[in-house]
């Protein structure tokens, strides 16, 4: 199986276990979503507070920390464009090798996702794979400004994560 995450460790230590966690939620993510894998892939980096923080003054003009971001780098209309076109070019892509091209960048807060963990009081593993799955959801073109988009976005979420069977 070809990698859909490159993973970035930023000042804190690897943990192969977390990245096999977050490949494994990728490939569901994109496997419900009918993404062909071997299109795209993301970036991930697992980093703490101080760096998050950083990125979100840069980026979004907010200076605290957060647990998660999400750098899209397609519209949501134009990546359903795009998924299709890749979709049916999938034979030639098999027959010339592995050509992938970025969906986004998702950065993650690990010392974000311990507190939230303990506070919601659900594992570590569910809130890093939650964190996951809610940023391939940002980079898909999905948000949670208005109710109606936030309960899409919800049971998009969810239902990844039924089908990992993680639960809270």
């Amino acid at each position: 199986m070809n990698s859909v995450a490159e993973i970035i460790w930023d000042d804190i230590s690897k943990n192969e276990q977390n990245e096999a966690l977050i490949e494994k939620v990728i490939q569901k993510c994109f496997e419900v979503e009918k993404i062909n894998p071997t299109s795209f892939y993301i970036c991930v980096t697992l980093t703490n507070p101080k760096n998050i923080q950083k990125i979100n003054k840069k980026y979004r003009n907010i200076d605290s920390p957060t647990d998660v971001l999400s750098f899209p780098m397609y519209e949501k209309e134009e990546l359903d464009k795009l998924i299709v076109k890749e979709m049916l070019k999938y034979d030639d892509i098999m027959k010339e090798g592995i050509l992938q091209d970025i969906l986004g960048d998702i950065i993650i807060s690990i010392e974000q996702v311990e507190k939230q963990a303990e506070e919601y009081g659900h594992s570590f593993e569910r809130e890093l794979a939650y964190m996951v799955v809610h940023g391939f959801y940002h980079l898909r073109g999905y948000d949670h400004m208005q109710e109606d988009e936030k309960a899409q976005m919800r049971e998009k979420e969810e239902n990844v994560l039924s089908k990992l069977n993680i639960n809270r």
